[in-house]
């Protein structure tokens, strides 16, 4: 398990495993969540990238029937 110093900037540096590992590249954006007690880092795709993400999901539900 890598460690990480926290800089009196309040800084860290991602450890180059796993940003190979992640395909991380200077000045994508993460998403930064506190769960429980610790803190997870979450790559944010391009929105471009999303395009077409959701194609061929099944979009029909059953509705009550005191519903149009």
């Amino acid at each position: 398990m890598a460690q990480v110093t926290l800089s009196p900037e309040f800084q860290v540096v991602i450890p180059k495993e796993i940003r190979e590992a992640l395909a991380l590249r200077p000045g994508e954006k993460l998403e930064v969540l506190r769960y429980e007690n610790r803190i997870e880092l979450i790559p944010v795709p391009p929105i471009r990238e999303m395009r077409g993400f959701l194609r061929g999901m099944d979009t029909t539900l059953d509705r009550d029937a005191d519903r149009a």
